[in-house]
């Protein structure tokens, strides 16, 4: 099943752009983010979310197999 995945614009304090899946807890504002598109694996997403970004990880919370500490 294809989740919707979204790209926080704000930098963590590590510089880490992360990677959400629609509804995540942890999901930046609608102004503070950029829709990526449906996937079925956060690691599409994580590729996806590189075109904007160099530095990107997943959300610890929503995209976990996706996130690198």
């Amino acid at each position: 099943m294809k989740k919707k995945y979204y790209v926080n614009k704000n930098r963590q304090s590590n510089g880490d752009h992360e990677v959400h899946v629609e509804g995540c807890n942890y999901m930046p504002t609608a102004e503070n983010r950029i829709y990526l598109g449906e996937f079925s694996a956060c690691r599409d997403a994580v590729t996806e979310a590189k075109k904007h970004y160099t530095q990107v990880n997943g959300c610890y919370y929503c995209c976990n197999s996706c996130h690198t500490s």
